[in-house]
Parts: structure tokens; sequence; C-alpha cells
């Protein structure tokens, strides 16, 4: 287990999925970990496992979308851990159709959490991290983000941008010692899609070389690396987590 310890995160869209294998796993690297969900209600889950496992959480509620509940959240978040050195935008919607029949209103919003979100968290905490000449900041992309998926094209667009947000801020921060990486997971298993039948999953697999779907702790494997000293010469590079698909 890489050794955390000492070290204060926050994790965006924390409350399942592949955000909740996130939090759990800086938790058990010894990470004091707060994670941000849109409501109270929705973060019940991760706070009840990780007092199961003896962690102390901390949950915040609110949506990347809006500057100012990133920025309160950024500040109970440094106020209760008493900082924050790891930061994981992970918080993301779909608003899934084909391009022909795609609504501005379906555009917009995923633009405006997904892409617009990963701005206004980054901006609450990148003075507090230049200040205290060191921090990490990992964007979990998609692999969408670089090979496209039909009905996803608002979806794909801002996975996409995540990477060059990533390779961007990466160059202005590195003498600064702040971290900037980004994660691109392929098929996970999570809720959407457990939602899929077995022919459906079938033949999402065979797409993939090691022919099965990841699991969140696989994506949550890769964060460690990246906020870890292991990853201490790592800055402005995308990992990905797809079984060999890209």
């Amino acid at each position: 287990m890489l050794n955390l310890n000492g070290k204060k995160a926050l994790v965006t869209g924390g409350s399942r999925g592949i955000g909740q294998a996130i939090v759990l796993a800086l938790a058990q690297a010894g990470a004091r970990v707060s994670f941000t969900s849109r409501s109270p209600q929705s973060a019940e889950a991760t706070l009840a496992k990780g007092a199961e496992l003896g962690f102390q959480l901390y949950a915040f509620s609110g949506d990347v979308g809006s500057m100012s509940d990133c920025e309160r959240f950024m500040e109970e978040a440094q106020t209760a851990m008493g900082g924050i050195d790891i930061l994981v935008n992970n918080a993301g919607i779909t608003q899934d159709n084909l391009f022909m029949r795609m609504k501005e209103e379906e555009w917009n919003q995923v633009l405006q959490t997904n892409l617009t979100g990963l701005f206004h968290c980054c901006k609450a905490v990148i003075r507090p991290m230049m200040k205290q000449k060191g921090g990490r900041i990992i964007n979990i992309s998609s692999v969408v983000g670089h090979t496209g998926n039909p009905g996803q094209v608002n979806y794909s667009a801002t996975k996409a941008g995540m990477i060059g947000f990533t390779k961007s801020l990466a160059k202005e921060v590195g003498s600064r010692n702040i971290l900037v990486n980004a994660i691109s997971p392929g098929f996970i298993e999570t809720d959407m899609t457990e939602k899929l039948n077995e022919q459906q999953k079938t033949a999402i697999a065979s797409q993939i070389p090691m022919n099965k779907l990841g699991r969140p702790e696989d994506v949550a494997g890769a964060v460690l690396y990246l906020a870890s000293d292991l990853a201490a010469y790592v800055t402005g590079t995308v990992i990905h987590v797809n079984g060999g698909m890209y």
C-alpha cells in the first residue's frame, strides 16, 4: 500500500462508482479525505463505507458547475483538513443523444459540469497550492475523449478538453512543484454498466484485449500512483486504464 500519511485530498463526485473507490483508496493509503456530492443524501453511502473501514471522511455538497459552490466547499475542505494537497476532479455527467437530436441544453449542461467545473475547482485550489509550493491535480477523463463515441459528442468533447487543459496547466505550474495529470478510464463496472444486459456487456468486452470490464478500484490505483512520491517527476501526462482497448 502506498503511504499518503499526512496528505489532504479532495475528490469531486465521490458519492458512488469511480469517485467512491478513489475516496476509499486514498483513505486506506493514509490520507485525510474529503469529497463532494450534489446533495447530503447522496454522500451517505460513501460516508457509511468509510465509517465501516474506520475512516473519518468529510463530505460537502455542491455543484462544480457553480463557481460560488466550488469556492465554498474548497474553503470548507481546507478548514476541515488543514489544507488540500491532492485534488481529484472526478465529477461529471452525461446527456447522451445523437448529434442531430441533441439539444443545446444537453450540450451546455455537460460542458458546464465536466469542463467548466474542472476550471472552477482548479481555480479555487491553485493559489493555495502555489502558496504551499506543491500539490497534485488529477483529472478523470475518459477513453472516449481520445476515440470519440456515437451519441456522446458533448461528453467526448469535454473529456478531450480535459486532456488539453491538463497538459497546459501542467506547463504553467510545474515550476511550483504542482503536478497535473489525467487518467482516462475505459469501460468500468459502475451503476451505468450494471443496467446493460449480458449480451451488451459481452459485446463491450469483445472490444477489450483483456476481455473484461475494469473495476472502479483499477482507476483508484492509478490515482494513488499519481498522488504518491512514486510519481514525483510525472506531470502533463495521461494514464490509460482501459484493458488495452486504446
